[in-house]
């Protein structure tokens, strides 16, 4: 899979610095603009998701990574809104459970990819455990690993677990694209606020979210890091700019129907033996359509004729005397 042409890719050698990278809108438009053109890309997406699943040869995985109040849920929420709720299937990753961890960081999300012809969508995902576990180590005490000693080599094996699951996912047919939804911690903060003032948000807030975000640069580090170290051909990571939420969902959209429009997707195409056998259970069906109307209109006609030859006319009534009164 070649990835699509976009100022938001990060490239394959490694030079990705998040600095460099916007977290606000870089092209001219508004919100109205960007609402008429993720409508669009949703019609789109839905028709090819139609297509996915009848070629039943390719799977779509999509990754979302992202600081608390990026805005992932509502991302996703508003790209597969008009896709068959029967053609993908979304998986948030939380804490890992015991059994999660009596297994290694990869087997959790193995469990859950798309079937081909299927779309598949891992709210947070596997690179947890390069991006939060790396930002509290403490967090690998629990995971049962033969040796911790060297943390710097941990995560570089990580990473080449990760490179070499991805493609091995590609070689099988499974499309993965990785989105990293970028945020500035000034409107991270704003969401964060606004989740306080509005009662209908109150749930979404926790004290932990103000402490993991005052850790703000270690998961800049970790991301820059993660994203450098597993953006490849075959599994690219694009750098969402997430200050404007329409803006994002409208990439984000438009990323995945340019990735998907440009695999080799079809109808399948039936032989001539298939064709010929349709055609005959066709004529099957119209006779036995024509028997049906035939029944449908028969009863009623024998009903008529019964009722011509049972019923009687109805007697005149007599009229009554009156009676004569006695001497």
């Amino acid at each position: 899979m070649i990835p699509t042409n976009s100022p938001y890719l990060v490239p394959f050698d490694g030079s990705f610095r998040i600095t460099d990278y916007p977290t606000a809108p870089t092209t001219a438009g508004d919100d109205r603009k960007w609402k008429k053109r993720l409508k669009k890309s949703v019609a789109k997406l839905a028709k090819l998701q139609r297509l996915l699943y009848a070629d039943d040869r390719f799977s779509l995985l999509l990754v979302f990574q992202a600081m608390d109040a990026a805005g992932k849920d509502s991302t996703i929420r508003a790209v597969m809104s008009g896709v068959n709720p029967a053609g993908f299937q979304t998986y948030s990753f939380k804490q890992p459970s015991s059994e999660e961890l009596d297994h290694d960081f990869l087997w959790r999300s193995a469990c859950r990819l798309p079937e081909r012809g299927r779309i598949g969508i891992f709210n947070r995902s596997y690179y947890e455990e390069v991006l939060v576990v790396r930002t509290h180590p403490e967090y690998l005490s629990v995971q049962k690993l033969p040796t911790t000693d060297n943390l710097d080599a941990l995560w570089e094996q990580r990473y080449q677990s990760i490179r070499e699951h991805e493609l091995h996912l590609h070689r099988s047919g499974t499309i993965v694209l990785k989105f990293w939804l970028n945020v500035s911690r000034c409107e991270q903060l704003n969401r964060f606020i606004a989740r306080i003032d509005e009662p209908s948000k109150n749930w979404k807030f926790s004290s932990g979210d103000v402490k993991e975000s005052r850790l703000w640069d270690k998961y800049m580090a970790g991301y820059q890091a993660a994203l450098n170290a597993t953006s490849r051909a075959h599994a690219p990571w694009y750098a969402i700019p997430a200050d404007n939420k329409t803006f994002m969902r409208m990439t984000v959209a438009d990323t995945v129907v340019k990735t998907l429009a440009a695999l080799p997707l079809r109808f399948p195409v039936l032989d001539e033996n298939e064709r010929n056998e349709l055609q005959g259970l066709r004529a099957e069906l119209v006779a036995e359509q024509a028997t049906l109307r035939d029944q449908k209109t028969a009863p009623k006609a024998r009903h008529d004729d019964q009722t011509k030859v049972t019923s009687k006319p109805s007697k005149p009534q007599k009229s009554k005397k009156k009676r004569k009164s006695g001497n």
